[in-house]
């Protein structure tokens, strides 16, 4: 702690809550264990996690997120939540005292992560566990908390419902991606009616149908991407026809075509398929 790498063992974790520090930043290096999957749980901390390799989903109550790389999450303290993580993944985060908090959103979000963010959780996370307060390193810690709070709140959250219906529905989406079956086929898969599928939607997440499926593929378009993923390859992974039904797609669903908002967010010059950039 805090850096875990491949040659740390597990049993060195200490429990951030219990570090007399207001805030406690650690990291994670490609191969520390593989793939991680924690079961719901919860700190008295909030808790900002930044995903600079691999895929990490965060699962809480009444909503799923998909992080992508070099984007962040933050979970409020007391947030009860669940986390998987798959492939050599790479992390950063800090664990911020509840009375620090205040300025901090109210409930869990994926944010945006500028240049200077990310190198000031790099660097937080190499300090010692009991760094020295008063001087530089509590400057450090300001001015990460100063970033945090100015992080832009991305819309990458996608809404769970809790009928049990629905969510073994949903399973088999999140699986196959590519499948465009229609509401009515879905709804026979959910032993459902079609209007009763489409009435459970709207009540339990807010969104019809259509537009919770836009956000999923969204969602995962975005992770895919980040990933070094083509703009073809993940249009057919969505199930899309072509580039442009799907370029089309995200724009509406996001506000800006994936080139242009990978490049803004994520550090991507350009998206290409065929030798096309598509901005």
């Amino acid at each position: 702690m805090p850096i875990l790498n491949e040659a740390s063992d597990p049993a060195d974790w200490i429990e951030p809550d219990d570090v007399p520090r207001p805030v406690v930043c650690y990291g994670i290096i490609p191969g520390a264990f593989g793939d991680i999957e924690l079961d719901f749980h919860h700190h008295a901390r909030g808790q900002i996690l930044l995903v600079q390799s691999g895929a990490l989903t965060c699962d809480v109550a009444g909503g799923l997120w998909i992080v992508p790389p070099r984007s962040a999450f933050w979970i409020p303290g007391g947030t009860m939540h669940a986390i998987k993580a798959t492939g050599l993944v790479e992390g950063y985060g800090a664990f911020v005292a509840r009375e620090l908090g205040a300025r901090l959103p109210p409930a869990c979000c994926a944010v945006s992560v500028t240049p200077l963010l990310r190198e000031l959780l790099f660097r937080a996370a190499n300090l010692p566990l009991l760094y020295e307060e008063g001087g530089a390193n509590s400057r450090l810690m300001d001015v990460l908390l100063d970033e945090l709070v100015a992080a832009k709140v991305e819309q990458l959250h996608l809404p769970m419902p809790m009928d049990l219906r629905l969510r073994k529905m949903i399973d088999l989406m999140v699986a196959e991606p590519s499948d465009r079956s229609t509401a009515d086929i879905w709804a026979k898969r959910a032993g459902l009616s079609e209007r009763s599928l489409l009435r459970l939607m709207t009540r339990e997440t807010g969104m019809s149908f259509g537009r919770w499926r836009q956000q999923l593929s969204v969602m995962l378009a975005v992770r895919w991407l980040a990933s070094g993923n083509s703009m073809q390859q993940v249009a057919i992974d969505l199930g899309y026809e072509s580039v442009p039904s799907f370029v089309t797609m995200f724009r509406k669903v996001l506000g800006a075509p994936p080139g242009r908002y990978m490049a803004e967010r994520y550090g991507n010059s350009e998206l290409h398929v065929s030798g096309r950039a598509w901005a």
